[in-house]
């Protein structure tokens, strides 16, 4: 036979009323029970009947389970109170960071020019004054960078000069070789030449056997 859904209301009829608590409370109590061995929880389970009648169960003890329970409470409630702490700084935090932003976005456009309809003379000369320390700064930056790239200039400068004076001694270097060895060529031609000319033989004519020419060549012995 199917079972029928309970409607969840109070049971109007005495008798019923207490039979189906003392049926609830053994299947609530056999849970409770069940819970802490299978799961190795610690339970406490209190109950009171309609008569102030009082139904407990406790796997460790009902006064330990109950001072844990306190010490947990108050845990979290500390918790919840520094979470509510933390979090009123950071609204506090964030607020004041949007104020400064906004403070920076209308000094940003006083320093453009804009927005200054409304400014006093006093403000209008502190934004003077602003302006003139802020031109001040950039101008001593701007000179620095200026200067040092002059001096960045005048060591290339120095580089250059260098290189070229290395060139031009490698470059007279190198004519010298030339030139002394165009010299050493030439005086090699000249000592040829002047062998040649020690080497030539003196030629003449003459007519008749070859014994005259070798009387004629040989002087007369005594």
């Amino acid at each position: 036979m199917v079972r029928g859904k309970t409607e969840m209301k109070r049971i109007e009829n005495a008798t019923s009323r207490q039979v189906t608590f003392s049926k609830r409370r053994n299947g609530l109590l056999k849970k409770a029970f069940e819970l802490s061995v299978l799961c190795d929880a610690e339970v406490a389970l209190i109950i009171f009947s309609p008569s102030s009648k009082l139904y407990e169960f406790s796997s460790s003890g009902i006064a330990k389970t109950i001072e844990r329970y306190q010490r947990r409470v108050k845990e979290i409630g500390i918790n919840h109170k520094r979470d509510d702490n933390s979090d009123q700084q950071a609204r506090g935090e964030t607020y004041g960071l949007t104020k400064k932003i906004e403070q920076l976005e209308i000094s940003k456009r006083k320093l453009l020019g804009e927005g200054i309809d409304a400014c006093s003379i006093e403000e209008l000369q502190q934004l003077e004054n602003q302006l003139e320390r802020g031109l001040t700064r950039t101008r001593a930056k701007k000179y620095q960078l200026l200067r040092e790239e002059i001096e960045k200039l005048k060591d290339e400068e120095r580089n250059l000069i260098k290189e070229n004076k290395e060139l031009k001694e490698k470059l007279h270097g190198m004519g010298t070789i030339v030139v002394a060895s165009s010299s050493s060529t030439l005086s090699s031609s000249e000592v040829n030449m002047e062998d040649n000319d020690n080497m030539e033989v003196e030629t003449g004519l003459f007519i008749g056997p070859p014994e005259t020419r070798q009387s004629k060549k040989t002087p007369p012995q005594n």
